[in-house]
């Protein structure tokens, strides 16, 4: 019972720093929708990269806290249903190059943040 509620307690503040992200990118950048989802799920990325690499260092860390942190925090914090919904709103209007470059960052920039992260936290422990 313990790790659903550890899940959700993760999702819920997860889910609430991706709405703000929304926000906060949008301030900065009002011409540039798809910003915020690429950044979120960037950081996400390294984060999560971060968070592996340090439990897998870190065997007497309770089983509770990567639950909390990496299936909760971060599965609310990132959103791949979003990336998905505006890759197909990008080529529905009639934007493909834009489609694709959003694809390519978000992915690339995703794979290498993990590493990074893992990278990190490897070499610095």
């Amino acid at each position: 019972m313990m790790s659903f509620l550890m899940v959700a307690l993760g999702g819920a503040l997860g889910s609430v720093l991706r709405y703000s992200a929304g926000f906060m990118v949008a301030f900065i950048w009002p011409l540039h929708l798809y910003i915020a989802t690429a950044l979120v799920n960037i950081i996400g990325c390294f984060l999560i990269g971060c968070a592996f690499a340090w439990f897998l260092l870190r065997p007497d860390v309770s089983g509770l806290t990567p639950l909390l942190l990496m299936t909760g925090f971060l599965g609310g914090f990132t959103t791949f249903s979003t990336f998905s919904l505006d890759v197909l709103r990008l080529l529905n209007d009639g934007q493909p190059m834009q489609a694709l470059l959003y694809m390519g960052v978000t992915l690339v920039g995703g794979l290498f943040a993990t590493w990074l992260g893992m990278a990190l936290v490897k070499f610095s422990l």
